[in-house]
């Protein structure tokens, strides 16, 4: 999980939804310094120690108006990253993200959690709800969601607070405004969880449906723990591109004694439960999502590559679990966090032909936590907004997933075809060797990080290399819309035990496509769109869970086996003249950790356990039919 806190995204907030009203107009042309020298002409921000009930104080800073001649809301973000700058300087999101709930006069609130940076106590990873605790004078047991009522309690007796609060959060943020939820605080009336980390194992950051996330934890977890914290090891580590030196560093064992750390961290946790256990179990935060009270907005990006799983999913479990609360979605063409970016109009060489992030502030955002905050202005009369892209368009709806969307399953065939009948042959597959000493690399181009548009890059590469099978539609003579999961039902034979699947669902454009100038003049972009083809949802799923994520199973050699699996929801049309191409591979490097094509442990083996060239078979035939069921809108 890359982090989205404050000591991370404080590079692009600084600017970042500015409005047109006052001082905030005036943020975009100055220094930071002048900016900062007129926020402290309306506000002061004090540090204090919070007290909670078991004696544990917790850093938090206060940003409060000087003008004191009305109530005034609180909004509050508690992190893990840390609420710097400590001192007196002020923090970068509300000189930046905030501009507009600062130009209202809300009280903005930060705070370590629990055993973080300045805060006291112990700092648990994914704290569970505590399912002992008794109410609010229970001293002993505590979560996160105690030290949510505590602070909120703190903060209405000892600022100059109208009694109502809220909360919000990116990302592992997102993660504790959930939590936060749960609290049952009555002066908690909304709730904004974005990109939040819902469940690490099935997933969101740390597990993409069991499969380790090598690249980007590699790169997270030891920064954010044990004895490299503050450094991490992929200085260490990568020297050359990710590719190429996370295959030399071998597997999950090796890169365990590079990080060398004995302490009980998350690390030790991933390599410790290899299956969808307890441990992994009480740390879905689904769990926390009863009877919640506050209004809740869930919010996430199309493509992003760590938690699209999570704000789908949560939207969903409270939806389900919580049916009387007040609950709004928004789904915007964004990557991780992307929506507080100023001005953000496309990702790498794709454009969504207006300013998608200033829309969600000032349109879904902020009037959201000014009905339920300063209880002014119209309750939001959209429950759901999404973007769908291709098409480029916003459309609103009552719930999600919509009832328009019908489930029409689309077929792969042996001369390359998509369609929408099945195939009638009484043998037909395709195969292709799986080769762990060459994986399928998850972009055309080295790279030292992970990149943040790789979930809607160009996937030409792929489709020239003999491991990645692809089927396609011809040319669409109508618009096909998709609203919805994508689920995945594929017959496959193994040569081994074990392997992974990987499926993509991307949108092929014209031959002759090309931006019209002015878009190209605006957008800066000299990559040849003509056959572009994009990923408009790719996933990855590790075979050995297909009876489900607590009872891993083998494959038999041979065997005619299902696989059936969900990618994450999409909103997208494909444009007439395009196409609907299918890809199916077994590896996604470094994104995700290589499979030993062996049903053994996968944290505990080395390369010499590996079966490093596997056949596998994807079947296109009677009774055995490979296919995606796609969540086509009627138009």
């Amino acid at each position: 999980m890359k982090k989205t806190g404050l000591s991370f995204i404080f590079t692009f907030l600084l600017f970042c939804f500015a409005t047109s009203e006052g001082w905030a107009q005036k943020a975009m042309t100055e220094q930071p310094d002048s900016i900062e020298l007129r926020l402290r002409e309306i506000y002061t921000k004090r540090e204090v120690m919070i007290p909670m009930r078991d004696g544990v104080k917790l850093y938090t800073a206060i940003y409060e108006p000087k003008d004191n001649s009305r109530p005034h809301p609180a909004l509050m973000m508690r992190t893990p990253y840390s609420c710097a700058p400590y001192g007196d300087k002020f923090n970068r999101y509300v000189r930046g993200f905030l501009s507009k709930f600062v130009e209202r006069g809300y009280v903005i609130v930060f705070q370590d959690v629990r055993g973080r940076h300045k805060s006291e106590g112990t700092f648990v990873q994914v704290r569970p709800l505590n399912k002992n605790r008794k109410g609010k004078k229970d001293k002993k047991n505590i979560d996160e969601a105690t030290d949510t009522y505590d602070t909120v309690e703190w903060l209405i007796h000892n600022t100059h607070s109208n009694g109502r609060v809220g909360t919000w959060g990116i990302s592992y943020e997102g993660f504790y405004a959930t939590m936060s939820a749960s609290s049952g605080h009555p002066a908690l009336k909304a709730v904004s969880p974005q990109a939040p980390v819902t469940d690490w194992f099935r997933g969101d950051d740390r597990h993409h449906n069991g499969a380790f996330t090598l690249l980007q934890t590699t790169n997270f977890l030891p920064a954010l723990e044990g004895r490299h914290q503050g450094k991490g090891i992929m200085g260490e580590l990568v020297k050359n591109d990710v590719y190429t030196d996370f295959l030399q560093a071998g597997t999950f064992r090796d890169i365990d004694r590079m990080v060398n750390d004995t302490t009980e961290t998350m690390w030790n946790n991933i390599k410790n439960h290899p299956t969808f256990d307890s441990f992994w179990q009480e740390r879905d935060a689904r769990t926390s999502c009863y009877n919640l009270q506050p209004a809740m907005l869930v919010v996430g990006g199309l493509y992003d590559s760590e938690d699209c799983y999570g704000a789908w999913n949560l939207y969903k479990a409270i939806k389900e679990q919580s049916p009387t609360t007040d609950l709004y979605l928004t789904f915007g063409p964004w990557w991780h966090g992307a929506w507080t970016r100023a001005g953000f109009q496309g990702i790498g060489s794709v454009y969504f032909g207006q300013n998608t992030s200033d829309y969600y502030m000032n349109e879904i955002q902020y009037p959201f936590f000014r009905y339920f905050l300063e209880g002014e202005g119209e309750k939001p009369k959209n429950r759901v907004n999404i973007f769908y892209s291709g098409s480029n368009e916003w459309k609103t709806y009552d719930e999600w997933p919509i009832q328009a969307a019908a489930p029409i399953p689309y077929y792969i065939h042996a001369d390359g075809s998509v369609s929408t009948n099945a195939p009638q042959e009484k043998e037909s597959y395709s195969e292709y060797m799986s080769d762990m000493e060459h994986p399928v690399p998850y972009t055309a181009n080295p790279t030292t990080r992970r990149t943040l548009e790789f979930m809607i890059d160009d996937q030409r590469f792929a489709t020239a290399r003999p491991d990645v099978l692809t089927f396609m539609t011809e040319p669409l003579t109508d618009t096909l819309t998709l609203a919805g999961p994508i689920e995945v039902e594929l017959m496959t034979a193994l040569s081994s035990t074990d392997a992974d699947f990987m499926v993509k669902v991307i949108d092929v454009y014209p031959e002759n496509f090309r931006y019209p100038e002015e878009v190209r003049q605006n957008w800066k972009t000299s990559y040849p769109m003509s056959g572009y083809q994009q990923l408009v949802r790719g996933e990855l799923f590790r075979g050995r869970f297909r009876t489900g994520f607590d009872t891993p199973q083998p494959f038999v050699p041979g065997e005619i086996t299902p696989v059936n699996y969900t990618l994450y929801d999409v909103a997208h049309a494909f444009l007439p003249g395009h196409r609907l191409m299918i890809q199916i591979q077994s590896s996604w490097f470094p994104i995700i950790d290589r499979n030993p094509q062996k049903f053994i442990d996968t944290y505990h083996c080395g390369t010499e356990d590996f079966v490093m060239k596997q056949q596998v078979k994807i079947y296109h035939q009677a009774g055995a039919a490979s296919r995606v069921i796609l969540p086509v809108v009627a138009q």
